[in-house]
């Protein structure tokens, strides 16, 4: 994740106000926000909602097949569908990250002069995502019967998969402040989701795109793990794509440039 608001985005994202009137950043919350508190609180528990999604399809299609390529498929499927529902449920509140690159992402962007959370709103989102991933891996564990903690062995240190990372980050960031640049982040929930689901596949880290899913997966040692080696490069990678797709944001939808329809 993504990757909102009803009048706005997402951060794994979503947005639906008028579209008459400018769209802010994505993310941003909206003009009249719920309480810290609330925006906190559905960081934190979309964000465990989407890890358990990942995780409990990941162990459920191990259960149902030995044949990888289906795991993978009902794995995507499942966070696909689980992923544009959450944005659509949560981005009125929060503008629905989920993810620290995406909340970072904002946060450097409204630094800047641009719609965005504050520093104050980074620092309570990101803590409220990291430890709604954690309990959506425990959480995941509990519903299937596995141990509720147990470290990952899967180990996804390989340099392939590392690029894997930077690009699969970098397309996220690049589609949601592309669509908060041309006023189309009601399409987020849809677009998000659906990038994330062809991410699986084109990338060859099956596309993580966010530090705090990648700490929530190192705490199971099922399909969908990480092992906690691996957490620190793929969280690294993760940041170097943001800051690749805030490069391109700017690049392809500068200031002042108009996109066609």
């Amino acid at each position: 994740m993504t990757a909102t608001e009803a009048t706005e985005h997402d951060g794994a994202g979503d947005a639906v106000a008028p579209a008459a009137e400018p769209q802010p950043a994505p993310g941003a919350t909206p003009p009249q926000a719920p309480p810290l508190l609330a925006r906190a609180a559905a960081e934190l528990v979309g964000t465990a909602a989407l890890v358990a999604v990942v995780v409990g399809s990941g162990i459920q299609a191990t259960e149902l097949t030995k044949d990888v390529g289906l795991q993978l498929l009902a794995n995507s499927t499942a966070t696909v569908f689980g992923l544009g529902v959450l944005i659509a449920l949560l981005g009125p509140v929060s503008g629905a990250h989920f993810n620290p690159a995406v909340t970072l992402a904002e946060w450097w962007t409204a630094r800047r002069g641009g719609a965005g959370v504050t520093a104050r709103e980074a620092a309570v989102y990101v803590p409220a995502q990291i430890a709604g991933a954690i309990a959506g891996s425990v959480l995941a564990d509990a519903m299937f019967g596995e141990p509720l903690v147990k470290w990952s062995t899967h180990d996804r240190s390989a340099g392939h998969l590392l690029l894997g990372e930077v690009v699969a980050t970098a397309g996220l960031i690049l589609l949601i402040f592309g669509l908060a640049r041309t006023d189309r982040l009601r399409f987020a929930p849809v677009a998000v989701a659906s990038y994330i689901g062809a991410a699986y596949w084109f990338t060859s880290s099956t596309s993580f795109a966010n530090p705090a899913v990648t700490i929530g997966r190192a705490f199971t040692d099922t399909f969908a793990g990480i092992a906690p080696g691996s957490v620190a490069g793929f969280v690294g990678m993760q940041f170097v794509g943001a800051a690749v797709g805030l490069a391109l944001v700017a690049l392809i939808f500068a200031p002042g440039r108009e996109a066609a329809g």
